[in-house]
């Protein structure tokens, strides 16, 4: 299998979600180092908003879906909803699917095979690791 390593720090959530998925589908194992450094953009109060009532889906005396606090196994979570889920296809990738805080436990010479994403930063936006804070 081919391993790839793609650089979160400072690219939308969305952008390195969608690129990993297609190579996930294509097969190739996938890592995604610096996570908590992916930023969503918008209005950090509304993304905070959206994100905490995710715990209030249910009526009264419900809870909603467990939400992790990692930013980790949040990226995890978020891209896992960009895959196919119903069939054994979307399963089969997510499990070939790594997100690490940090580099991870990289080498210095896997740290060079890592892809580089091109992306602007948005004048309002916030990291992922401010978002599972206030979770």
């Amino acid at each position: 299998m081919v391993k790839l390593y793609f650089d979160a720090n400072g690219i939308a959530l969305g952008r390195v979600g969608s690129m990993a998925c297609k190579e996930l589908l294509k097969g190739k194992e996938v890592a995604i180092i610096n996570a908590e450094k992916s930023i969503i953009t918008g209005n950090p109060q509304e993304v905070i908003g959206s994100v905490s009532e995710w715990r209030k889906l249910g009526g009264i005396g419900l809870k909603g879906p467990k939400v992790s606090r990692y930013a980790d196994r949040l990226m995890k979570r978020m891209i896992r909803g960009m895959l196919p889920w119903d069939r054994t296809k979307g399963r089969e990738a997510f499990d070939r699917l790594r997100c690490f805080v940090g580099n991870g436990p990289l080498t210095a010479e896997e740290l060079k095979k890592v892809e580089k994403i091109k992306s602007h930063k948005p004048l309002k936006y916030i990291t992922l690791a401010e978002v599972a804070k206030y979770i």
